[in-house]
């Protein structure tokens, strides 16, 4: 028993709990603001939710890790496949994508799927490769990938896989898969962003006609809601009362609340219908916490808890010797970095608005549950880090 004690990742849990109670009290905030029962009784349904979570997340924790990425990553990977197919024949459609199958998002299960996938690979099959995974290595990684990303980008879901791709990168890196090669496609990815940036800039600038707007816009591979999101990340002013004004909002929050913030429960943005209902209960939640509580208690209390929960499970790759449990757990380390800095970037401006949860604190049953059972592994990873092979 003090063997386990001392081997749990306490620091991962206690800023898991701390973010789900502050996730609970600013669903409350919000739901309580609309006054509608339906957004009223958001919060129970969080709890609910992150309780069921927390069985998962103790079932797993205990369960040897390897015992689960060896019978379960591969099934798994298949059937998040399968689920992405499905959801696009006979899905839900909502706000212009279909995002849902019955009552969960499959693209969110995916996300944990394909690292289980990529780390039980190239964590156990390096004989196969006589020891240097190399080009064939990165191919085997870019197909487990590409196929669950096209199927996302179907839906469409760009802000799903803006957090996978960097998650896959980050652990490819750390197999060791021809990082000479990786150094080049991420070069080429970012060249290739800057360049849709750059065009839209042309197009969406002041004094463009229309007939060369839509010349150049024909030669960017978006849809025109996401390029409507792009132009509003690059002329926040032009159109302050309509693809503007969540933005212009969600700043005006933030700065509202100082560094003292107006106090829980006080915020004016979400009591005056400044910002629409689900959006600050989902994509737009960072600025209700914000605004309530400040930057100090507020902001900075938020940053640091996500802080110590990517750093101390980036800290388990560091503490285990084997290496699906060093390459699944960087890769969950970056999925969550890469929610929060996407998330509360584009809160402040720093990214084009994307439509993607905040870990813990946005309602999103699908993301929470697949979050928790992500760590879970994590503290497995670390619960087992020294028993035999």
């Amino acid at each position: 028993m003090k063997k386990f004690l001392f081997r749990f990742n306490w620091f991962s849990f206690f800023s898991m709990i701390a973010l789900i109670v502050i996730g609970a009290m600013v669903l409350a905030s919000a739901g309580e603001a609309r006054g509608a029962l339906v957004f009223a009784t958001k919060w129970k349904s969080m709890i609910n939710t992150a309780i069921f979570g927390l069985i998962l997340y103790f079932i797993i924790a205990f369960t040897d890790y390897r015992t689960i990425l060896s019978y379960l990553a591969l099934p798994s990977y298949a059937t998040a496949v399968i689920l992405l197919i499905l959801v696009l024949l006979v899905g839900t459609e909502q706000f212009g994508g279909k995002r849902w199958l019955w009552f969960f998002q499959p693209s969110e299960i995916s996300k944990l799927c394909v690292i289980a996938f990529l780390a039980s690979f190239f964590g156990t099959k390096e004989e196969m490769f006589k020891g240097h995974y190399g080009f064939k290595g990165f191919l085997v990684g870019a197909s487990a990938i590409l196929l669950p990303c096209i199927l996302i980008l179907m839906e469409p879901d760009l802000g799903t896989t803006l957090t996978l791709v960097p998650a896959v990168l980050v652990m490819l890196l750390a197999a060791g898969v021809w990082r000479k090669g990786l150094v080049v496609v991420l070069a080429v990815g970012c060249i290739a962003a800057a360049a849709v940036l750059a065009a839209i800039h042309e197009a969406e600038k002041p004094g463009v006609s229309q007939e060369r707007r839509a010349v150049i816009l024909k030669y960017v591979p978006l849809r025109p809601h996401q390029v409507e999101r792009v132009k509003t990340f690059l002329y926040p002013e032009t159109d302050k009362n309509d693809s503007g004004y969540n933005l212009r909002q969600s700043k005006m929050a933030i700065g509202a609340g100082g560094f003292s913030g107006k106090g829980y429960g006080k915020g004016e943005s979400i009591r005056r219908d400044l910002l629409p209902a689900m959006g600050v209960m989902n994509d737009f939640i960072f600025c209700v916490w914000a605004e309530e509580m400040g930057y100090i208690k507020g902001s900075l209390l938020l940053i640091f808890l996500f802080a110590v929960l990517c750093l101390s499970t980036a800290w388990t790759a560091v503490v285990t010797n084997d290496k699906r449990g060093q390459i699944f757990a960087l890769g969950v380390a970056t999925l969550i970095f890469a929610h929060v800095y996407i998330n509360i970037g584009m809160c402040i401006g720093l990214v084009p608005i994307t439509g993607l949860p905040l870990p813990f604190l946005s309602l999103g049953r699908t993301f929470l549950i697949t979050v928790m059972c992500a760590l879970g592994i994590i503290q497995s990873i670390s619960l087992h880090r020294e028993d035999e092979k």
